[in-house]
């Protein structure tokens, strides 16, 4: 298990790659340039996604705990999902470093609901993302998604939901067929609502709707916020003011590897105006508590 007590920080968004050796999709690899293209990095290039061995490795030498998942989009992009079983299998073999979340399309209904169950239950799944512009819903839709976050409820797990604007498919025709407006946070103020003792977690920013989700996470005490898919030095404004104030035990650290790299985000956090006081809560603390671990 994790030695929370001796890890330096704890990156609550990174991205579980399959391995580079299985045969691509059609339109997987055009998929992983238009991402390499966006966040200016190689990942995505030919054999440059690192497996999620490679991804425990490099947080291992680096001292620092990773929650990480695949993401099921297989209904809106056609590409096969990685197995949440392996990666959780994965985890469970280097639990001294990474934290298992998994993923499940909530178009599921109750096969994802027994999905979600099965893999809390009989692989330590600690939570799930949600990515509403690849899996094409709006969070507060009941008939779309509601049977997969009653089961997450039910399973007292936390669910972390992407919002705001999206690497996906930026730059491609038709936007790869993502849409945005699923993503704005707001929606998640209903599932605040309707599931007021699930631990929610928005990803990202919000750009362009960081002022909806900064009054959503300041209003709904059970939810909060991740830092990822950005690097810190270009965080709006009152994203850092909230951070330093009124949220400075909301805000979580995220990198979004491997499109952005846990050295990049934090030697950028370094340089931007952060109290001191406030960095160990976003580093870490915050992550500890939500989690249930001991600060």
């Amino acid at each position: 298990m994790v030695d929370f007590a001796s890890v330096r920080a704890i990156d609550f968004h990174t991205h579980a790659e399959e391995p580079c050796c299985d045969h691509r999709d059609d339109g997987y690899n055009e998929f992983q340039a238009g991402m390499a293209a966006y966040f200016k990095n190689p990942a995505g290039a030919k054999g440059m996604l690192p497996t999620v061995q490679d991804t425990a490795n490099y947080y291992r030498e680096r001292n620092i705990a990773a929650v990480i998942f695949p993401v099921d989009a297989e209904r809106e992009t056609g590409f096969r999902r990685y197995s949440n079983e392996e990666v959780a299998g994965i985890c469970a073999e280097n639990d001294d470093i990474l934290i298992p979340f998994a993923s499940v399309d909530p178009h599921k209904g109750r096969a994802g609901a027994r999905e979600v169950r099965r893999l809390v239950r009989d692989f330590g799944v600690r939570g799930f993302k949600f990515h509403p512009t690849m899996q094409g819903f709006y969070p507060n839709d009941r008939e779309a998604c509601y049977t997969v976050l009653e089961a997450c409820a039910e399973e007292g797990v936390i669910t972390l939901f992407h919002t705001g604007q999206t690497g996906v498919g930026s730059g491609m025709r038709g936007g790869m067929g993502m849409r945005l407006k699923y993503s704005n946070p707001m929606y998640l103020d209903d599932v605040a609502v309707d599931f007021p003792d699930m631990k929610i977690i928005l990803a990202h920013p919000s750009f362009p709707w960081t002022e909806e989700g900064l009054a959503v996470a300041q209003h709904k005490p059970n939810v909060y916020y991740d830092m990822s898919g950005w690097s810190p030095k270009y965080f709006p404004e009152t994203f850092i003011r909230y951070a330093n104030s009124i949220l400075k035990k909301k805000m979580l650290f995220g990198s979004d590897w491997p499109a952005i790299t846990p050295d990049r985000w934090l030697a950028d956090f370094e340089a931007a105006p952060f109290k001191d006081e406030v960095r160990p809560l976003i580093l870490k603390e915050n992550a500890l508590r939500l989690l249930g671990e001991s600060v």
